[in-house]
């Protein structure tokens, strides 16, 4: 029986060494694995320190272009109420030509046997200036001959 005692505990033996075995290598495999999780969560970390920085130069470009955008905005509002302004002074001043030219046509209309007058006189004047010029260089013309007459006979 003592026999039976002795190849029981080398059995046990065996079977604890095969356990302590078999956890020493699951135990390895643990520590590769947490290794690995490990380089992973530094590499991690340094990616999500990364990400922060960019994250943080991101919003401070945005808040320097939303102050720019609200600048712009101002000076945009002052642009758009200056062409308001112009476009007001152009509606007006169309106003005012179109009732100069309502206030000359009226007066025309009224005044239209006059001016066919003073057209008709003046076309007279015209043609009288026109005629005396002619009468004025035939004059010179003769009097320029008969004196080439008498100088070419003297």
């Amino acid at each position: 029986m003592e026999n039976l005692l002795y190849i029981a505990a080398i059995i046990a033996a065996i079977a604890f060494l095969v356990l302590c075995i078999s956890l020493a290598v699951t135990l390895s495999s643990v520590k590769k694995t947490l290794n690995n999780v490990a380089d992973t969560l530094e590499g991690l970390d340094t990616h999500l320190q990364n990400v922060t920085k960019e994250t943080a130069e991101l919003l401070h470009k945005t808040n320097e272009l939303a102050e720019d955008i609200q600048e712009k905005s101002v000076q945009l509002n002052t642009v758009v109420a200056a062409v308001k302004n112009v476009g007001t002074s152009v509606n007006g001043f169309n106003n005012s030509i179109q009732r100069l030219t309502s206030s000359v046509t009226t007066e025309v209309e009224k005044n239209e046997e006059k001016i066919a007058q003073v057209v008709q006189w003046s076309s007279v004047i015209l043609g009288l200036r026109d005629k005396w010029k002619e009468r004025k260089a035939m004059d010179q013309a003769e009097f320029y001959s008969f004196e080439n007459d008498n100088k070419t006979k003297n």
